[in-house]
């Protein structure tokens, strides 16, 4: 019997997909890789009875990253990567070997059917799963064909397997598209960060920001948030003067008339007017009209106009609003989210979707209504060829979705019902009034049949005042007539459903893309998230966009990276040719590159105005070993010590505080040490700011403490501190940390293991001699008689931390608290308990792995 292996996108689509079509009829067990699962079931395929194995990867399988020395910001030119620097594909997420695990999947598999969500993403990661698989799976005969894949729109019984009985091919050009997007971002995007970052980090201490990013997308989405900012801040306001009057119509009851003259802007003038218009004390009516207008319903409901309406009704984020609305999609309760379409495909059953929604106590009777008396079919909109409008597909309870589920899937549904509901009509009535030599109207609306107003009542007509029944020549008392000052206001900062309609337009990213970008500015401190998701930019923002439009407009302007997508669309419809698309762009960013920095001292300046130099930054911390004078800790993003006799910067480990070290010094180059503490919970080591920037030995990298540190006889080393191998991870030591006392610690140089021991001990010292079952470092327990806990009243004690008896009870294994739990496994193949692989520091060779020691170790700290 065949084999036919099925991969889709996400572990829970792979259930869903295969639970539809076995029926239920199937077994299923954990993947190698221990987050993929993998379904199995007999069935027919291509008219043969054959084995199917349903699995799934975890998003994209494979990224692009440059090689590993071009990775090296100090020892690389950025402008080399925008063509010498070469570039490889590797494991998106490593730790899920994903790779390994598609080619034990499938091997000897006869067929392959890709069920990969239906964009260019998509298809992009199917030729990522056929390159891991394809060299494993069975040869086919001849010209036979091997590779299928799935199209669908939503993870319904029918959508399912009609995409099983109409399997096609992937895409390789849109697949194309995608690497193109990739390559060009990564180059482009790069170069420019690395520099920027570089020049101005090295020259400015409040910048607040660990990376001054530059991204052929996220930088025109900046853009449009700082050109909105600088009309606020150049516009200069002018008053102006409005008429208005007020007539009678019932008792005690008036009307308030609109001036047709709108407003003018000379005091004088409207002050005439007023004068002229007040020596009149009747309105007499010039004209009544009467028409009957349409509200139109809604276009069907595309991932833009979604985002747009989650932030700026519902108050969520655009990619908070997409997370939620791909979780809907693989739970089976909308179809794809990601669209560019408005238009439903004339074969679409709309009245079994409507039928899904009978039983809603919200809108049951509005649907139920609809079905009996008849759907208006949906206004035509755009059909961008990719996925049907985003559509409810089953019914769910707020009970079921809870929270911001339940607000965008109620939203979603709403929106679907509305487009098959009539438009909304009223009646709207001017009445034309003249008082003196001016003129005056007022407006009145009367609903006659709320259509769709009645799912989305927010859309519906405001309730107005009652205009009096009247005919050409009536004549109304003036009650009131009087000048109102008022003045022109500013426009408002962007709201994010605005921004989003100006990336759109102007072609910057994709619907899928376009939450990413604004992301990322905000990530990026560009701009802060204020009241009613306004967008309003920082400092650095503000000057970074002013500074690209002082050397070159185009690296912010739209027009470049829209001509761009433009280009990328064309790839995807196999009219442009892949490499000469990405030659031609990089060739232009790379000479605005080189302008760009030929001309950054024009940016400069503008920094110069807006931030403090890194001399003028920061408080004096620990002493400079070159120069003895105190360098200053620079707290802001990225936090980092700076001499400014020497003119040198010093970067620190991020996302922890930094305090000296007990005044103590490197015995290498004299530097004080200083303390990186991620809390009481959490690790803490000591580094010297020299060595973690310009590692002593060849064995180090730049970024190690102390604790992780071969010097042999400084106290403060791994070689001193270290007390055995890790028991989680394959190359960290687990490290005493002399600072945690009362209650001691030793933590993982690699992972974020803690072992919490000896709490109340006097002292805790890490000794010369070694286990001789495991070859950890003893430890000297020094404890004050009050509070011993060793038996027979003893204070002092040496031995193993594993293996010790004695010590059993007094260990204890936690995860440091700024990091997520680790899974444990993989412990059968480590060598011993030794300070490291090999070899012990001091040159003495680890002895073999006692037997069964590991098991003992795993049941002893779980």
């Amino acid at each position: 019997m065949k084999t036919v292996l099925m991969v889709a996108e996400k572990p829970s689509l792979a259930q869903s997909i295969a639970k539809i079509l076995s029926r239920g009829n199937m077994s299923s067990h954990k993947g190698l890789n221990g987050a993929c699962s993998v379904h199995e079931y007999t069935g027919s395929f291509i008219g043969q009875s054959v084995h199917f194995k349903m699995t799934s990867v975890c998003g994209h399988v494979m990224t692009l990253d440059f090689i590993g020395k071009y990775n090296n910001w100090d020892k690389v030119d950025p402008a080399e990567l925008f063509s010498k620097a070469p570039t490889e594909k590797k494991e998106a997420n490593p730790k899920l070997t994903m790779v390994k695990f598609l080619q034990v999947e499938g091997r000897g598999c006869d067929y392959i059917v890709l069920w990969l969500d239906c964009d260019k993403e998509g298809e992009n990661i199917c030729f990522e799963v056929l390159d891991a698989v394809l060299p494993v799976m069975n040869k086919p005969r001849g010209t036979e064909k091997t590779v299928y894949r799935a199209k669908f729109s939503s993870i319904t019984d029918t959508d399912i397997c009609n995409a099983m009985n109409c399997l096609g091919e992937p895409n390789r050009n849109e697949a194309l598209s995608v690497d193109a997007r990739q390559e060009l971002d990564l180059r482009i995007g790069c170069a420019f960060t690395r520099f920027q970052t570089k020049y101005f980090q090295g020259k400015y201490g409040n910048l607040d920001s660990s990376l001054i990013s530059f991204g052929p997308c996220q930088t025109p989405t900046l853009g449009f948030c700082v050109e909105r900012h600088d009309k606020i801040q150049s516009f200069k306001p002018e008053t102006y003067w409005v008429l208005q009057a007020k007539v009678n119509h019932e008792k005690e009851s008036s009307l308030t008339l609109e001036w047709d003259r709108v407003r003018v802007f000379d005091r004088e003038i409207a002050q005439m007017f007023l004068n002229i218009t007040k020596m009149a004390r009747e309105a007499k009516v010039e004209s009544v009209s009467k028409k009957e207008k349409a509200k139109q319903r809604p276009l069907a409901l595309n991932t833009v106009e979604m985002l747009r309406v989650a932030s700026a009704a519902l108050g969520m984020g655009p990619q908070h609003a997409m997370q939620i609305a791909e979780r809907l999609y693989t739970q089976g309760y909308i179809s794809y989210p990601r669209t560019e379409t408005t238009h439903y495909p004339e074969n679409f059953d709309l009245k079994e979707s409507l039928r899904q929604q009978t039983n809603n106590p919200y809108w049951a009777e509005t649907v139920k209504a609809l079905l009996s008396e008849g759907v208006n079919r949906p206004r035509k909109g755009h059909d961008a060829g990719d996925h049907p409008p985003i559509t409810p597909m089953r019914a769910a309870t707020e009970a079921e979705l809870g929270g911001d589920g339940w607000r965008l899937y109620e939203y979603i549904t709403r929106h679907f019902i509305a487009t098959l509901c009539a438009d909304c009509k009223y009646l709207q009535t001017t009445i034309s009034f003249i008082i003196g030599p001016e003129h005056f109207t007022c407006v009145g609306k009367m609903v006659i049949s709320p259509g769709f107003t009645e799912i989305m009542p927010w859309q519906s007509i405001p309730l107005e005042e009652s205009l009096p029944d009247c005919e050409k020549g009536d004549v109304f008392p003036v009650s009131e007539v009087k000048l109102l000052e008022k003045q022109t206001h500013p426009p408002d900062y962007l709201t994010e459903a605005e921004l989003i309609t100006l990336m759109e337009k102007h072609g910057i990213g994709t619907d899928a893309s376009i939450p990413v970008h604004i992301n990322n500015i905000c990530q990026r401190n560009y701009v802060t998230v204020e009241s009613g998701r306004r967008l309003k930019p920082t400092n650095l923002g503000i000057v970074l966009v002013h500074g690209y439009y002082k050397i070159d407009a185009e690296l912010v302007l739209p027009t470049i990276r829209s001509a761009v997508e433009k280009q990328l669309n064309l790839i995807a419809q196999g009219k442009a040719n892949y490499q000469q698309v990405l030659e031609h762009t990089l060739d232009i960013f790379k000479r605005k590159f080189h302008y760009f920095v030929d001309s950054i001292a024009g940016m400069d300046e503008l920094m110069e105005v807006s931030f403090s130099p890194l001399a003028a930054t920061g408080k004096p911390l620990s002493r400079c070993g070159k120069c003895h004078r105190f360098m200053k800790y620079i707290q802001a993003k990225p936090s980092r010590l700076h001499c400014s006799h020497c003119d040198e910067t010093y970067s620190l480990p991020q996302n922890g505080t930094i305090k000296l070290y007990k005044e103590l010094r490197c015995p290498l180059d004299d530097f004080e040490l200083v303390l990186w503490s991620s809390g009481s919970r959490g690790k803490s080591y000591p580094l010297c700011p020299y060595c973690y920037n310009h590692p002593p030995f060849r064995d180090m990298k730049k970024g190690m403490g102390c604790n992780e540190c071969t010097h042999p006889t400084c106290q403060h080393s791994l070689s001193m501190l270290g007390i055995g191998q890790c028991v989680e991870c394959e190359n960290g030591v687990l490290v005493l940390d002399p600072t945690s006392g009362p209650k001691w610690k030793m933590a993982c140089n690699k992972c974020n293991v803690i072992v919490h021991f000896f709490e109340n001990a006097h002292k805790v010292r890490v000794s010369p001699e070694t286990c001789e079952s495991c070859d950890a470092a003893l430890v000297d327990v020094d404890f004050n008689k009050a509070k011993s806990p060793l038996p027979g009243d003893e204070t002092q004690h040496s031995g193993c931390v594993f293996c010790d008896p004695v010590f059993q009870d007094l260990v204890e294994l936690k995860h440091a608290a700024t990091r997520h739990p680790m899974h444990r496994g993989g412990q059968g193949k480590r060598q011993g308990r030794g300070r490291g692989k090999g070899r012990r520091p001091g040159g003495r060779p680890n002895p073999k792995r006692p037997k069964d020691k590991m098991a003992a170790l795993a049941a002893y700290f779980v």
